[in-house]
C-alpha cells in the first residue's frame, strides 16, 4: 500500500490572530504553528493502514521553509517519506496554485515510484477552510474523490468508505487509486514517542521546487472582527438576588 498524505502548516488552535496593516496576511510574529487537525487524523489513518497492510506513507506539504517542522512531526508519528514544496513568498498561494503545485509533485513522485493507492487530504484546512485543493487534485488526476470521510475499509477490489450524514452514514465503494478528504474524529491521533522524535531529526526531506502557474483567485482583504468582551455580573447569592433576576428576565423579554 502506497499512501500520500498532504498536510498544511496552520496557526495553532486558540492562537490570537492579528492581521497585518496591508490587510492581506496574518501577522505570524508571535504565533505557534501546527498541522491542520483534519490532516493529523489523515496521517494517523494512513499510519494505521500500513501497520495492518504494509507499505509507505509519504507526507507532503506546500509552504514556507519552516513547514519542515510539520514534516518532522509527521516522521515521529508514522510518516516514512517527506516532501516539501517551498513557498517563501510571504503570501499564501490560492487553491488553484496550491493544487497545481501538488499535482506536479505527485506526477514526479509517481513517475519515480509508482502510483499512490490513496491520496489523503484533510476535509478542509483549519485556516482558509476552502474545501478546494483535494477536489482539484483529484479531478486533474482523474481519480474518484470523497470528502468528509469517517471510516475506511480496504479489500482486494478497492475501498469502502463512510461519511456521516444527518440520518446516519453514506457508504461509497470504488477501486483505487483514489483521493479522500479525511474528517477529524475518524481516529485519535497518537502522540509521538521519544524514539519517534529522535528518529524524526534524521528524516530526509525531499524539496521539490514548484513551477505551477499562479492561480486566478485574488485575495482582496482580510477582515478582523471587533473583539467581543464579555463580563460576568453576579446578581446575588441569596434571596436578595430574586428581584434583580426577575428584572433581568423582564428585560430579556422572557416574562
Amino acid at each position: 500500500m502506497r499512501i500520500l498524505v498532504c498536510v498544511k502548516r496552520v496557526p495553532a488552535p486558540g492562537s490570537r490572530i492579528n492581521v497585518r496593516s496591508d490587510e492581506l496576511n496574518v501577522d505570524t510574529a508571535h504565533l505557534g504553528f501546527t498541522t491542520s487537525p483534519h490532516e493529523e487524523c489523515a496521517l494517523e489513518e494512513a499510519a494505521q493502514i500500513i501497520e495492518e497492510h504494509g507499505g509507505t506513507v509519504t507526507v507532503l506539504t506546500a509552504g514556507p521553509t519552516e513547514a519542515e517542522e510539520q514534516l518532522r512531526y509527521a516522521a515521529s508519528v508514522g510518516g516514512t517519506e517527506f516532501v516539501l514544496i517551498p513557498n517563501d513568498s510571504g503570501h499564501d498561494w490560492d487553491p488553484e496554485h496550491t493544487a497545481d503545485a501538488i499535482i506536479q509533485a505527485i506526477s514526479g513522485l509517481e513517475a519515480a515510484g509508482g502510483e499512490f493507492d490513496l491520496i489523503m487530504f484533510g476535509n478542509e484546512s483549519a485556516d482558509a477552510g476552502g474545501y478546494q485543493v483535494g477536489v482539484r487534485v483529484a479531478v486533474a488526476l482523474d481519480r474518484p474523490v470523497v470528502n468528509g470521510i469517517k471510516g475506511i475499509d480496504i479489500a482486494e477490489a478497492g475501498f469502502t468508505v463512510r461519511r456521516e450524514v444527518d440520518a446516519g452514514y453514506e457508504v461509497y465503494q470504488f477501486p483505487g487509486p483514489a483521493v479522500l478528504g479525511i474528517r477529524e474524529g475518524i481516529n485519535l491521533p497518537r502522540y509521538p514517542t521519544m524514539k519517534g522524535r529522535l528518529a524524526s531529526k534524521k528524516a530526509e526531506i525531499t524539496v521539490i521546487a514548484s513551477e505551477a502557474n499562479p492561480g486566478r483567485q485574488t485575495k482582496v482583504r482580510l477582515h478582523q472582527p471587533e473583539e467581543r468582551i464579555t463580563e460576568t455580573k453576579i446578581l446575588g447569592d441569596s434571596a436578595d438576588a430574586a428581584g434583580p433576576i426577575v428584572d433581568l428576565l423582564d428585560e430579556l423579554g422572557v416574562l
